[in-house]
């Protein structure tokens, strides 16, 4: 049974700084595109960031609004990937989930309906 558990949510200022780590059970991803999406209140839920698995390791996507404040990043050998958030926006208020896109894909972005398996999501709100 997969599971991705995400963890590192919470309450920030705006400006500050939060780590979201998500770690994937039940099989190996080392292939697999994973990917980071949010969904704020009463909008659709939207991608964030991406990085591909082997062989395109290492391959990196990001929406244009968190573009050089996110960094993505995965360990293959611990199953993991991680989203490293800084500089902070109000805007960035949103439940963050961890997904699963495809098997050896080349491209590291991923729509909602190519995502194999979801998180269960973190809240992280940025307060102004």
């Amino acid at each position: 049974q997969v599971q991705l558990v995400e963890s590192g949510g919470g309450l920030v200022q705006a400006g500050g700084s939060l780590r979201l780590s998500c770690a994937a059970s039940g099989r190996t991803f080392s292939r697999y595109v994973m990917a980071w999406f949010r969904q704020a209140p009463g909008k659709e839920r939207e991608f964030v960031a991406g990085i591909a698995g082997l062989p395109w390791n290492g391959r990196t996507f990001y929406q244009d609004s968190v573009k050089d404040r996110f960094t993505i990043s995965r360990d293959n050998g611990k199953n993991t990937v991680s989203l490293q958030m800084y500089s902070l926006k109000s805007a960035d208020t949103a439940v963050y989930y961890c997904a699963v896109g495809g098997d050896s894909a080349s491209s590291p972005k991923v729509s909602p309906n190519e995502v194999a398996y979801w998180g269960q999501g973190t809240q992280v709100t940025v307060s102004s």
